[in-house]
C-alpha cells in the first residue's frame, strides 16, 4: 500500500507545483514553497517502510520544493530562486516559534488534544533545526549549480536535463546527510540512522528524476497571471545572488 501511495503522492505533488505555477506564476511556487516547508516538518516525524526499507514520510512533499527553485532560476533568474530560499528559512522559522507558543498554553481542564499536540509539536526544535540548517545549504547549493551548469552546458534541452537533475541530486545529498545527522542521530540505532539517510536521498533522487518532465512542461507554460513569465529561457540571467 506504501508504494502505491509513494507514487501517487510523487505524481500529486509535482503536478500540483506545475498548477499553481500555471495560476498564479511565481507567487504560487513562493506559496508551495511555504505549504511544503511546514506539512514536510510534521511528515518527517512519522517512519514508514517503502520497498522493506525504513525511511520517513517527508522525502516527496520536501523533494519537490527543489523543483519550485528550479523553476524560478530557470523562468526568472538566480535572485529570484535564492529569495524563494529565504521565505523558505522565515517560515521554518516562524513554524517553530508557533508550534512552541502553542505548547505553553496552559490548556483547559476539557482539552483533549495537547498531549497528542505534545508529542508532535516536542519534536519541532530538533526537527525544524535541522530541516533550517539542511535547507538554507541544500537549496543554496541547488540555486548555484543549475546556473553554473547552465553557464557550462548552454541553453539546449540536454543542458536543462543536465542541470535540473545534476543540481538537485548534488543537493539533495547534502541535505540528507545534515538533516538525518541533527534531526536523528543518538535517537535511535545506528544502523537504522544510515538506512533513514540511505533511504531519505533514495527517495528523494527517485522524485528528482519523476521531476524532469515538469521542469520541460513549466519552461513551455505561461502563467495566467499578468506580467509572469518575464523570462524566455534563453540563459542564465540576473547572476547577482540575494545576498
Amino acid at each position: 500500500m506504501n508504494i502505491l501511495i509513494f507514487f501517487v503522492s510523487v505524481l500529486f505533488f509535482l503536478a500540483s507545483v506545475i498548477a499553481i505555477y500555471k495560476l498564479f506564476g511565481k507567487t504560487g511556487i513562493f506559496a508551495y514553497i511555504c505549504f511544503a516547508t511546514i506539512l514536510s516538518n510534521i511528515q518527517v516525524c512519522k517512519s514508514i517502510t517503502l520497498f522493506g526499507l525504513t525511511t520517513t514520510a517527508g522525502p516527496v512533499l520536501y523533494a519537490a520544493t527543489f523543483l519550485c527553485t528550479d523553476i524560478l532560476s530557470e523562468k526568472y533568474g538566480k535572485k529570484v530562486a535564492a529569495k524563494a530560499v529565504w521565505l523558505g528559512v522565515f517560515v521554518n522559522i516562524l513554524w517553530l516559534f508557533g508550534t512552541q507558543i502553542t505548547l505553553w498554553f496552559v490548556p483547559a481542564e476539557t482539552d483533549y488534544i495537547q498531549s497528542s499536540l505534545a508529542v508532535v509539536f516536542g519534536m519541532v526544535p530538533r526537527i525544524s533545526t535541522a530541516s533550517l540548517v539542511s535547507y538554507v545549504i541544500s537549496q543554496r547549493l541547488d540555486v548555484t549549480l543549475y546556473h553554473w551548469i547552465w553557464k557550462k552546458s548552454g541553453d539546449t534541452p540536454k543542458g536543462l536535463w543536465l542541470r535540473n537533475n545534476g543540481s538537485t541530486l548534488v543537493s539533495q545529498l547534502a541535505d540528507s546527510v545534515i538533516f538525518v545527522s541533527i534531526a536523528f542521530l543518538g535517537t535511535m540505532p545506528m544502523e537504522v540512522f544510515f538506512q533513514i539517510m540511505f533511504t531519505n536521498y533514495l527517495f528523494k533522487a527517485l522524485v528528482a528524476l519523476c521531476d524532469t518532465p515538469f521542469i520541460y512542461l513549466a519552461r513551455r507554460l505561461k502563467p495566467m497571471e499578468l506580467g509572469e513569465a518575464n523570462r524566455t529561457g534563453t540563459g542564465p540571467k540576473d547572476e547577482r545572488s540575494f545576498i
